[in-house]
């Protein structure tokens, strides 16, 4: 049975085959997505060099999503919980390696609030082809491409 509603968040700067596998897992599982896309203020805080705009990366993100169809939104977030905290709705979240701490944090703040624990799925690492993880940052300083292609 499908989860109803889900959450995933991120940057999503140079929007890679890493975001592709998230995204395409939590449509894969849910009925409707719910997206939540750093502002370029609060991604620029945890980011070297240059992060793309927030429309920008919101644009990609949608053209991506449309392919699923199914129902999603994406929103612009300010913090790292954005509302996976006060969302009664939410079912499950999201989340890579690097992510996963979060998602327990965001399920105590739940429990404290008397919301329903969230079912955290992580979803690996999309490897490149020096078995290493793609990211933004590995694309932004020219080490390999969006598909995970050394430069």
């Amino acid at each position: 049975m499908p989860l109803t509603k889900s959450i995933v968040g991120g940057t999503f700067d140079n929007f890679h085959r890493g975001h592709e596998e998230l995204l395409r897992v939590a449509f894969d599982l849910s009925e409707s997505v719910l997206i939540g896309i750093s502002s370029d203020q609060f991604a620029q805080r945890f980011r070297t060099g240059e992060v793309e705009t927030f429309k920008n990366r919101s644009d990609v993100v949608k053209h991506y999503c449309e392919q699923f169809g199914k129902s999603y939104k994406v929103i612009e977030i300010n913090d790292f919980y954005g509302p996976s905290t006060t969302d009664p709705d939410l079912s499950a979240i999201f989340v890579s390696e690097e992510t996963s701490l979060r998602a327990k944090e965001i399920n105590a703040v739940r429990r404290k609030k008397n919301l329903k624990k969230l079912v955290v799925v992580e979803v690996p690492f999309f490897l490149a082809k020096d078995g290493q993880p793609i990211s933004s940052e590995r694309i932004r300083n020219g080490e390999i491409d969006s598909d995970g292609n050394l430069a």
